[in-house]
Parts: C-alpha cells; structure tokens; sequence
C-alpha cells in the first residue's frame, strides 16, 4: 500500500469520526441552559436584595442531614419553599413547601433525593420581611 491510499484512508476514518461527532452532538437533551434566563436577569436586583437581607438580619438557615432526613433549621418562625436543584437535569428537581410554625424547622425525609450534589434555593418570609438563601449541598448515599 503507498502513501496515497494511507493518506486516504486516514481522511475517510477522520471525516467518519467528525460526522459521529455531528451526530452525537444533536442527540444530546437540549436541556443544559435556564430557560428563564432574560427574565432572572431582570429580577436580579431583588433577589440580591434578598439575598443581602439574609445576611444583615444574619438569619442564614441551618442545613443538616442525618441518614433520615434533611433538616432546615430558621432563626424564626418561617413560610416559603425550598428548591432542590439537581444539575443532571431539570426533572429531578424538588420543590418543597415550608411553614414552620412555632418549631422554626422543617425536616425533608432523605429517601426523596438521590445521593450526590445539590443547589439548594430557600426562599421564605419571616416578620414581614422576604430572604433568599442558596447553597451546594452534597446529599449522602445509603
């Protein structure tokens, strides 16, 4: 075999790797950006604002976890949700609500989130005031 057919070969064998690529590239979930992008671009402000107020009030939640359950710990009494967001994708967030009442906590059970990374967004109103706190949060396998 001589140099001509060798260098044909590898541009075959090149241009089959690209057009594998290609295909490969427009299979993948488009599900890898924010869809509200432009519109939490605008309220950014406000939740910077709220997110200040956490810390000047110092009212920042206590998050911890055990095998049983994940628990959220306020300064006061709190109503809200709290958002876990889990970069594999969109369809293994959680959504939660929160009323602590008089407790000033509220415990998730463990066995609805999969082990493994998680941003966790709690947004909550406590004495006439809205905060927002966010955090990674890595939840322990079993």
């Amino acid at each position: 075999m001589n140099w001509g057919k060798k260098l044909i070969i590898g541009m075959i064998l090149f241009m089959g790797f690209i057009m594998s690529m290609s295909v490969y590239m427009f299979n993948l979930p488009a599900d890898d950006y924010d869809h509200q992008y432009y519109e939490k671009g605008l309220n950014y402000n406000r939740d910077y604002d709220r997110e200040r107020l956490v810390i000047a009030d110092n009212a920042q939640p206590l998050i911890t976890q055990n095998q049983t359950a994940i628990g959220v710990a306020f300064k006061e009494p709190a109503v809200g949700v709290i958002k876990f967001v889990n970069p594999l994708g969109k369809n293994k967030d959680l959504t939660f609500p929160v009323n602590t009442g008089a407790s000033n906590a509220i415990n998730i059970p463990a066995d609805k989130l999969s082990a493994g990374r998680w941003d966790v967004k709690i947004e909550w109103s406590s004495n006439a005031k809205n905060y927002l706190y966010q955090k990674g949060l890595f939840v322990n396998g079993k």
